[in-house]
């Protein structure tokens, strides 16, 4: 149950004509709420077409999609297409994941995270052992507990003042732990590293080592293992395509293949959007969700001393090979756990022993490859290009990229995708360098890494104090943070600094 928002701060004045600077995600959610809520709306995007980072290559009979491969939380994008009455179930088909991931460990063993608690429980009893199984009961129910406080308070939430979080809900959280290290957190619940390492790598995805991450961030968990993964048919980029028809059919307008190069201002308030080639769109009311917005926004202030999540290098391969025995999400860990924090986040170090995320959806959707052939995503967290941010801006990665790419693709044969090399047919390769090109602040597209001076009210707002007075912002920069589901929700947070806030 979300709480009441009385009381944010909002857009004042005239607030009917609306442009929303970039088709992703959170421009999607904000697009369909605003819509929803009478005013004319108008998306601009430089692409082609919408997903922001969840994009698609479609070549040689094989549809990769080149951003997120985890889909968690549909009940938001569902509540966003709801706003002009819409249901995802109506625009894509939704398949849960009986195996929300397979963990693979150095020693050889592997782990399947079922989605049903008491098969998962069964599960970590032949691998882990009977006590383990006894302590994943009880630290599933306490995620649920973590996300079930934390959601309404601290996430899906417009937050202006640390004072806004004053309440019983920060009592409880710190009750609960939620302010120790996520590391030691999960220590106190298993003793098998394995399961350690399953329920701390989630940390990477706040930008944070788990040695160093508050134990709050382990809400995330609660996100995938705890609450379900699905795969949309049609792969990801399903998602936003899926938004964006349910917009345009409420009336919105989508300008793809549009730059948005400046903002008109006049006295506090931005009174148009000027286009690459001159074209000036008219509006009361901009909605940007571009990573770096300072550089869009006149007057508005950049984050003070940002700190950013760590990189990766990212292979989207089409593979003719039928590669049996993989699963749909393998998470592949190396040996080294603690090391290689310290390469990604404080040494600038690519990661000596790598652990991985390896998707490979056609296994579950068929209509992404070709008979025989398989579609992988595979992701290799690396440092990014900000020093003060542990990265390295020395790397040079137009030459490293091809042993790099040669390194984790015999890693990866070394465990057990066997005959993988050799049979890939596209491929799409993505560096830190290549984030930086597409406007991503110090090469990486996990944005603003989720330190304690980083998060909730202490993270970029969506209604800035500084810039002009009708500009709001969404995305992964801003509140509540990174991740599909965070995107969405920024989304209808933004709007809502328009609209007013919805009835909880």
């Amino acid at each position: 149950m979300r709480l009441p928002t009385r009381g944010i701060r909002t857009v004042p004045g005239r607030t009917d004509r609306v442009v929303v600077v970039g088709a992703g995600l959170a421009g999607l959610s904000a697009a369909l709420r605003l819509r929803g809520a009478g005013r004319e709306v108008t998306v601009v995007d430089r692409a082609a077409c919408p997903g922001g980072r969840a994009g698609r290559v479609e070549r040689a009979g094989y549809s990769l999609d080149t951003g997120p491969s985890v889909f968690t939380a549909p009940e938001l994008v569902d509540d966003a297409l709801a706003a002009v009455g819409e249901r995802l179930a109506d625009r894509v088909t939704l398949t849960p994941l009986a195996t929300t991931y397979r963990a693979q460990y150095a020693d050889g063993s592997a782990l399947d995270v079922h989605a049903d608690p008491e098969a998962f429980a069964a599960e970590v009893e032949r691998v882990c052992g009977p006590a383990q199984a006894v302590e994943l009961r009880r630290y599933l129910a306490h995620l649920a507990e973590l996300h079930r406080i934390q959601l309404p308070v601290f996430i899906d939430r417009n937050l202006d003042s640390p004072l806004d979080l004053l309440g019983p809900e920060l009592v409880a959280l710190a009750r609960l732990g939620g302010f120790r290290t996520l590391a030691r957190h999960v220590d106190r619940y298993f003793t098998d590293d394995r399961l350690r390492r399953l329920f701390s790598f989630q940390a990477l995805y706040a930008g944070v080592s788990p040695f160093r991450a508050i134990a709050a961030y382990a809400v995330i968990a609660q996100l995938d293992i705890g609450a379900g993964v699905w795969h949309p048919q049609g792969g990801i980029a399903a998602v936003p395509a899926a938004m964006a028809a349910a917009a345009t059919d409420a009336g919105a307008e989508f300008r793809y293949g549009a730059y948005a190069e400046q903002l008109e201002v006049s006295g506090r308030r931005v009174t148009g959007v000027c286009l690459e080639g001159g074209e000036r769109l008219p509006a009361d009311a901009v909605v940007v969700t571009v990573d770096q917005p300072h550089l869009l926004v006149p007057g508005l202030r950049p984050p003070r001393r940002p700190v950013y999540s760590p990189s990766c290098v990212a292979l989207h391969l089409g593979v003719r090979a039928e590669l049996p025995g993989q699963a749909h999400h393998t998470i592949s860990f190396g040996d080294s756990w603690e090391q290689v924090f310290r390469e990604l986040t404080r040494d600038g170090r690519p990661m000596s022993d790598p652990s991985l995320l390896v998707s490979m959806p056609s296994v579950t959707d068929r209509s992404l490859a070709p008979a025989g052939g398989q579609v992988l995503s595979v992701v290799a967290p690396t440092p990014n290009l900000d020093p003060r941010s542990g990265g390295n801006p020395d790397l040079d990665w137009p030459r490293l990229t091809p042993r790099y790419r040669d390194e984790v693709l015999a890693t990866l044969e070394a465990r057990g995708w066997t005959g993988l090399t050799g049979a890939i047919e596209v491929e799409e390769v993505l560096t830190p360098v290549d984030w930086a090109a597409l406007g991503m602040a110090a090469g990486t597209p996990f944005a603003l890494a989720h330190t304690f001076g980083q998060t909730g009210p202490f993270r970029p707002p969506t209604l800035p104090r500084s810039g002009p007075e009708n500009v709001v912002l969404a995305g992964s920069s801003v509140q509540p943070g990174v991740g599909v589901p965070m995107v969405v929700i920024s989304g209808r947070l933004a709007a809502e600094r328009i609209t007013g806030p919805v009835p909880a």
